[in-house]
């Protein structure tokens, strides 16, 4: 387990572990903690701190003396650390692509052995590090923490005094907008997180509600670099959407304790849902339009793009899309079609086994506020531990529109490509697509559309009519399929409706 805390990283300093490995972007910010944590030390402890790179040389840096360009090579500061016998912390920066040479990784391990004595700790301060088999009994780990709350309220009131101090007046900063800014930076490393509030408040002087999209786009890019995550930015509003309106309360009583916890210090934070149904009846843009509602940024995990055919590759896609979702956070996380990730019937037994004990895991002990919406279309090839109550905070079942939501479903797409309702009879409408699904309904009038500009007409109800009545829906084509799906989710799931 990674450590985290100056406490932590003092232990083990003070056991004399000769490895300690150090994955981190905030390079600057690890080595001024390092100094800091350093000069607390009692005289009879201290040791003399040195940094190394390829570019500069050795160079001790808790008092300040020239670099030693002769110890640039990483033999040769190898071999200039196992020659001399004096206490030393070295950190040597980057050094991950020299640990392809058996020579060097022969040389850190002659330096490891020989430690204890010697009073000397390496440390590999990198991006990204693995040790070598031979090297891993003699290391430890320490993960920097990322800045907490009050560390990143400091940087944004560093970056607005920078501002006032470099341009006549004063900021013009909203109290509300500071508040999200600040939450909004939570993930990021201290420099990314100075720069995204230099970008929002050096644009123009201010911040205000309207420069949070773009932080969290730009938060997120940084974020995003195993590509198994994609952020929504344009979210669908329930206004866009006929129907669902069981699905809409329950969202909005939650709404407050998931955006502010501390509203509701004595609820449950709420977890997340399940929605299943009929193909084409808004399962996904209900998806969508739930982190519309929330006012919370959608991202969408990519199941197919999960699996890999390294071993442990998927898993490590699986952790590695869950821990940038909590960096996001608050924020909604959709899985699509979650029966192809998690079902377990399949020739991947084992694999979707594991995948689903890790999610199931992480379902049960997340902390940060990430509202999970998972989508499936058939739920029976879904593992029962998952679908019991508690995983999710309710299941609700998407069915085919009533006549009520095939009407407003008609309105809200006529009206989307600027035809008026008004003039169209859509009682008859309604009564002609019993059976038909939103999809079917939006597509209907997209090809009678097509119709009308092939035969240089304004579209008419005759035109909508009979491409409706030629189309053949899914409850016709599928029946059978539909009518037990319906069955078993009347006594088993909420109705969205």
């Amino acid at each position: 387990m990674p450590m985290q805390t100056a406490n932590d990283l003092n232990l083990v300093l003070q056991s004399r572990v000769p490895l300690i490995v150090v994955e981190t972007r905030d390079e600057a910010r690890f080595l001024e903690f390092l100094q800091r944590l350093l000069a607390t030390h009692a005289a009879d402890a201290y040791r003399p701190l040195f940094r190394w790179s390829v570019t500069s040389g050795l160079q001790r840096i808790d008092i300040q003396l020239a670099p030693q360009p002769t110890n640039a090579a990483p033999d040769q500061v190898l071999g200039h650390i196992r020659s001399v016998t004096a206490p030393g912390i070295f950190v040597l920066l980057d050094f991950h692509p020299f640990l392809d040479d058996p020579v060097h990784v022969r040389m850190l391990k002659d330096i490891a052995l020989r430690a204890n004595s010697s009073r000397q700790t390496l440390m590999l301060v990198s991006h990204a590090l693995q040790l070598p088999a031979e090297l891993q009994p003699f290391a430890a780990r320490f993960e920097m923490s990322l800045p907490a709350a009050e560390e990143r309220a400091e940087i944004v009131a560093a970056v607005i005094a920078q501002w006032n101090s470099e341009h006549p007046g004063t900021a013009k900063v909203d109290p509300h907008a500071r508040e999200l800014l600040e939450r909004n930076l939570a993930g990021l490393t201290r420099s990314d997180t100075e720069r995204l509030a230099r970008g929002a408040i050096f644009d123009d002087g201010a911040l205000t509600p309207c420069d949070l999209p773009a932080v969290t786009r730009a938060k997120y890019a940084l974020l995003d670099r195993e590509g198994v995550l994609s952020y929504e930015q344009d979210t669908a509003r329930f206004a866009e959407i006929g129907g669902l309106r069981r699905l809409r309360v329950w969202l909005n009583q939650r709404r407050q304790v998931l955006v502010q916890p501390q509203s509701g210090a004595h609820l449950d934070p709420p977890r997340g849902l399940l929605l299943m149904g009929v193909q084409g009846c808004g399962k996904s843009l209900a998806a969508k339009a739930t982190a519309g509602v929330l006012g919370l940024p959608l991202l969408r995990l990519d199941v197919g793009a999960l699996y890999n055919k390294f071993h442990g590759e998927t898993d490590r896609n699986l952790r590695e899309s869950l821990r940038q979702a909590e960096l996001m956070a608050p924020c909604v996380l959709w899985i699509d079609e979650l029966e192809k990730a998690l079902a377990t019937q399949s020739g991947q037994d084992g694999l979707s086994k594991r995948i689903l004990g890790s999610f199931l895991t992480w379902l049960a002990e997340k902390r940060a506020a990430v509202f999970v919406v998972a989508t499936a279309n058939d739920i029976t090839q879904l593992p029962p531990e998952l679908v019991r109550k508690g995983r999710f905070d309710e299941i609700f079942f998407v069915d085919l529109p009533t006549p009520e939501v095939r009407l407003e479903i008609l309105r809200i797409h006529l009206r989307r490509r600027a035809q008026d309702p008004a003039a169209f009879d859509l009682v008859s409408l309604v009564d002609t697509t019993d059976g038909f699904s939103g999809a079917e309904l939006e597509q209907g009038i997209v090809s009678a559309l097509y119709t009308a500009h092939a035969l240089s007409q304004p579209l008419t109800d005759a035109h909508l009519l009979a491409e409706f009545r030629r189309s053949r829906p899914l409850s016709v084509l599928m029946a059978e399929q539909l009518a037990a799906l319906r069955q078993w989710a009347a006594n088993r799931t909420v109705p969205a409706d």
